[in-house]
């Protein structure tokens, strides 16, 4: 079989940097545990790479979306250790559920009927506090499709935890007033940010997802959280401008001067989009300004400060995303979840 040429972009995932993430998390949850929240891909960092650092570092509770997620995740941990989402849409995920092990989240008094008809059997339960996505309305606890629910983990998410907000407070009062309602086994409502609110919002389990992967969701995770993601990629030709060449579509940047740039294998269709503009890549200590638009599979960049650098070398995006969440105006969900399948992981 012919070999495959090296790739000329690659992710970097430090999955030593992931496990430390989570046991931070896990302290942080106080007497709860922490689940995770492997959702997208690992939030496009990777199933493969970081469900089994998220296993070794301790972590027995993992949230996919969607069905087809989960037989990457089944991979590595056992199926009562997985709960999807989505709930069952259909029989056909029901029985699935079912069949492999997984556990369910019922958001509907629909689904409830459906789980139940299908067999019923252990499930989590979402209860919508106020974010008004998916979720069980609080005046139908009471249907006794809901009651009649093998119900594991009672949650709800909150809609405002990385903000100083009163929905918080109102989101934790309204939970608390469901808990002797529904027969469950445990609680859970704090995602990442929520971890920061301090104890009241922890309940058994927490259900981090950004701050695993390197965000910094609020300043009550400053130092805590350390980076996981570094998109690297290649310089793949050098070229000298001449003062008044212009750079890239719509010839956003003229050179001043005579002066080196170069091509890195990289754009937007890798989710390196053009709010990148006016950022820059490193080569080490050095800082390399980006020229011009990005384009779907290059970026130019200025070599003025690197003169040894050269075609095959690499350079990296600095990726802190609490700091590439400033320089873009991205969230750093949108950060992480768009890089694209380019990268090798």
């Amino acid at each position: 079989m012919t070999e495959l040429p090296p790739p000329t972009l690659r992710l970097d995932i430090d999955t030593d940097a992931l496990a430390h993430n989570w046991r931070a998390l896990d302290a942080m949850s106080g007497a709860a545990r922490a689940g995770a929240a492997v959702k997208a891909d690992c939030y496009g960092l990777g199933v493969d790479n970081c469900v089994p650092a998220l296993r070794d570092a301790g972590c027995r509770d993992f949230f996919v979306a969607h069905w087809s997620e989960v037989p990457a995740v089944l991979a590595h941990v056992p199926a009562t250790q997985v709960a999807v989402l989505h709930g069952p849409l259909t029989s056909v995920e029901a029985d699935y559920a079912r069949a492999t092990g997984v556990l369910p989240i019922i958001d509907s008094v629909r689904q409830a009927h459906l789980w139940n008809q299908s067999g019923g059997g252990p499930c989590h339960l979402m209860i919508d506090t106020g974010i008004n996505r998916l979720g069980l309305s609080i005046g139908e606890i009471g249907d006794p499709a809901i009651q009649a629910l093998d119900v594991q983990i009672l949650m709800s998410h909150l809609a405002s935890s990385d903000e100083d907000s009163e929905m918080n407070k109102r989101q934790l009062e309204s939970f608390k007033t469901v808990l002797p309602q529904v027969r469950h086994r445990e609680a859970s409502l704090a995602n990442s940010a929520g971890i920061g609110l301090g104890g009241d919002y922890h309940f058994a389990l927490t259900r981090p997802g950004l701050a695993l992967y390197g965000g910094v969701p609020t300043a009550a995770f400053d130092g805590a959280i350390r980076q996981v993601a570094r998109p690297r990629a290649a310089i793949i030709q050098t070229r000298t401008l001449s003062a008044g060449d212009t750079v890239g579509y719509n010839a956003t940047f003229t050179a001043p001067t005579a002066m080196r740039v170069g091509v890195v294998s990289l754009g937007y269709a890798d989710g390196i989009l053009r709010a990148w503009g006016g950022g820059s890549f490193k080569y080490g200590d050095i800082s390399l300004p980006i020229l011009g638009k990005v384009s779907m599979d290059m970026i130019v960049i200025d070599l003025t400060q690197a003169p040894g650098i050269a075609e095959g070398d690499w350079v990296e995006l600095p990726y802190h995303l609490p700091d590439a969440a400033q320089q873009t105006t991205l969230s750093q969900y949108e950060l992480l979840t768009v890089l694209g399948r380019r990268f090798t992981r």
